[in-house]
């Protein structure tokens, strides 16, 4: 069945409030969607910058300079200073305390300032994201722990499939040999 089209202005005069449609310009009805889903790839994508977008807005960078600059300020250090000590170049601390180019930094960058700084190593990373920072005692849950083990355990199932993969096709090159004539 062809979709119905219908005509709408290609120019709309705004001076002469003249939303008059033109034959110049098809628009096919747009297809109905359940719910919030994305109606095609474009849209999608745009959603999913969206979200990243909103997540990004969500970091704190102005808290994470003003948290360093503070601690600097106590301790009586010079960015130098901070920058030999934590093994993060002098530019990134620079750009850190003035807050003068805003993305995303290593974890790694952020503990090595905090242990630097005398803070436990998940401090401003959760200054970064609006949490009440942690206590320099507190205990350390490494994120990465449990990323490594889950990719262990991948890698070990991958092996028993190639395992398995290499019996099938022992078996299969044993019936295809006895399934040809004369084989």
């Amino acid at each position: 069945m062809a979709e119905k089209s219908f005509v709408i202005a290609s120019r709309i005069q705004l001076e002469k409030n003249d939303f008059s449609a033109s034959k110049d310009t098809v628009v096919r009805p747009r297809r109905e969607t359940r719910g919030n889903e994305p109606r095609n790839e474009r849209e999608a994508l745009i959603s999913a910058l969206r979200r990243s977008a909103e997540e990004w807005v969500s970091e704190d960078w102005t808290a994470v300079a003003k948290a360093i600059n503070e601690r600097v300020h106590e301790l009586g250090w010079r960015q130098r200073e901070l920058a030999e000590r934590s093994r993060v170049s002098q530019a990134i601390v620079r750009e850190l305390q003035h807050h003068t180019v805003e993305r995303r930094r290593s974890t790694r960058t952020l503990e090595s300032l905090s242990v630097t700084l005398g803070w436990h190593p998940h401090h401003l990373d959760a200054v970064l994201h609006g949490r009440r920072p942690p206590e320099p005692n507190d205990p350390v849950t490494d994120q990465d722990d449990t990323l490594w083990s889950r990719l262990d355990s991948l890698e070990q199932r991958l092996d028993e499939i190639t395992e398995r993969l290499d019996d099938l096709k022992i078996g299969l090159s044993t019936v295809i040999k006895n399934v040809k004539p004369g084989g």
